[in-house]
């Protein structure tokens, strides 16, 4: 690790000079990198800074432990000290097992380059040929890997890559031509502040949300679930225009009684994570919206008992206790999607850029293309090609890596709750 790859400080470096074989003599270097390599034990932190020479700094200080693998890597001033000292701190550290390199230079870290973002990528299992494409693919675009910190390990494999010098348009668009053929998912968001916060995180509900498309489980007891699901097929592809294929299904289910509701409602299977995802988003602070072509009677519900603070579906129009096969008012559409998410933005008091989109069907492409982030939850293949970024995952709570959320903070902050231990099987 070197000098430039350990922080975000303002004064430039200059060429250093490993001085790990033995002491420099008259050195006209002001700055030391210390680097501790070897198995990591407690106490090796303290046992490193306090054998310092009194009035030393400490500019940069960074670790990591990989299977039970230390680095440790720490910037001080006042150099000759310390490198005076560098035969005794060496023999320290062989002592406890570790292995330390002296690395002298001039002045702080360099600054890290404009143009910061985070690129996560995101698979059931991640290949080593798979990573070095990526990471060959953000170098190529001029951009440098600053630091990596894993986000998951199961149920999938996910990582985080803070960059700089990216600019996150062209490398958005660069890495998602990559995503599909690679079997991976990619994200790319700009750092610094845009990276925290609270935001909006707006869902689409049938086949994200939750497993199933409702109005299917509507038209099984009517006995017309195939007829039906082929229109809703077609149009999530695109092929038809929504309001029409919502008209055409919906007219199927004429004469269902009312109370056939209340039983689909019974049926209906959060997606796994769903719970998760709605949970910790609010803990930090969310607000969360569902914005849904199936029906309010479903939705509203569901969103209450998750907590979701708005819902948004079409109604079913119900005379005499039978649905009539017609819905009351607007169709819920891609358009009306895409504004409630404006509307509910702006109600949170956010811009339009803090907020994330979720869905999977062609009716979601205008809110996801609104969205700050637009993730298509595997999504047809109109709607990958045209979102931000995808997940491909059977798990909703995915989306909190694309964040920046990693499942240990997750399990942290349920195992301080009520929600206990976080199970993958479970929403």
């Amino acid at each position: 690790m070197t000098d430039a790859s350990l922080g975000t400080t303002d004064n430039s470096t200059t060429q250093s000079t490993d001085t790990s074989k033995g002491t420099s003599k008259g050195t006209s270097a002001d700055t030391v990198l210390l680097t501790i390599t070897g198995p990591d034990h407690p106490g090796v932190t303290t046992g490193l800074l306090q054998r310092l020479p009194e009035g030393v700094a400490v500019l940069d200080l960074e670790q990591v432990v990989v299977r039970g693998r230390l680095v440790l890597c720490v910037l001080v001033t006042d150099a000759p000290q310390v490198l005076a000292d560098g035969d005794a701190l060496r023999q320290w550290a062989a002592a406890e097992g570790l292995d330390l390199q002296l690395t002298e230079g001039r002045g702080d870290n360099a600054n890290r380059a404009p143009g910061r973002a985070y690129v996560v990528i995101l698979a059931r299992r991640l290949g080593s040929q798979t990573v070095a494409h990526i990471t060959r693919q953000i170098a190529g675009s001029g951009a440098n890997i600053d630091r990596i910190r894993r986000l998951a390990r199961t149920p999938v494999t996910a990582f985080e890559l803070d960059v700089s010098g990216a600019d996150v348009p062209t490398l958005r668009r660069r890495l998602a031509l990559d995503a599909a053929e690679l079997g991976v998912d990619i994200a790319v968001a700009p750092g610094g502040l845009a990276r925290r916060g609270r935001r909006l995180l707006v869902m689409d509900v049938d086949s994200t949300l939750i497993q199933d498309e409702v109005i299917e489980l509507l038209a099984r007891h009517a006995g017309r679930e195939a007829q039906v699901a082929a229109v809703t097929e077609r149009a999530m592809r695109g092929e038809i225009d929504f309001t029409e294929s919502l008209h055409q299904r919906v007219e199927a289910l004429a004469g269902l009684p009312e109370s056939v509701l209340a039983q689909v409602r019974d049926q209906v299977r959060l997606t796994p994570g769903a719970a998760t995802l709605v949970r910790t988003v609010r803990r930090l602070g969310y607000t969360v919206g569902v914005v849904s072509g199936g029906f309010i009677e479903i939705v509203g519900p569901l969103a209450a008992q998750l907590q979701i603070d708005h819902a948004h579906a079409n109604a079913l129009e119900v005379v005499d206790g039978v649905l009539t096969g017609r819905v009351s008012g607007p169709v819920v559409d891609r358009a009306e999607k895409a504004r409630k998410l404006r509307e509910w933005a702006q109600q949170a008091d956010l811009p339009v850029e803090r907020t994330v989109a979720v869905g999977d069907g062609a009716n979601d492409l205008d809110m996801l293309a609104t969205a700050g982030m637009g993730i298509a939850f595997n999504a047809k293949p109109v709607v990958q090609a045209r979102a931000d970024t995808t997940v491909n995952v059977p798990y909703l709570d995915s989306v909190l890596f694309l964040l920046g959320i990693s499942r240990d903070e997750v399990e942290e902050a349920d195992a301080t709750t009520c929600a206990g231990p976080y199970n993958p099987t479970h929403a």
